[in-house]
């Protein structure tokens, strides 16, 4: 995850298809993610609105600290 935002700044959570856990909830600028189409084919990355990303972590912050990007 690269440490500053901008415009071109995309967040993400990544859902893995089999157990559906949430396995990453990060972001990254949108040249150093693989153009929306995930490397790996048993994960699903869903992207939401920088707001819909922050409210997000907020109330599950918690529950997510192991999967959370830091």
């Amino acid at each position: 995850m690269s440490g500053t935002e901008s415009a071109k700044t995309r967040y993400f959570v990544e859902i893995d298809l089999d157990s559906l856990e949430i396995v990453r909830v990060g972001y990254d600028q949108a040249e150093m993610l693989d153009k929306g189409q995930q490397k790996n084919s048993g994960i699903h990355r869903l992207f939401l609105s920088k707001g819909q990303y922050n409210k997000f972590v907020r109330r599950c912050e918690t529950d997510l600290e192991h999967v959370l990007d830091a």
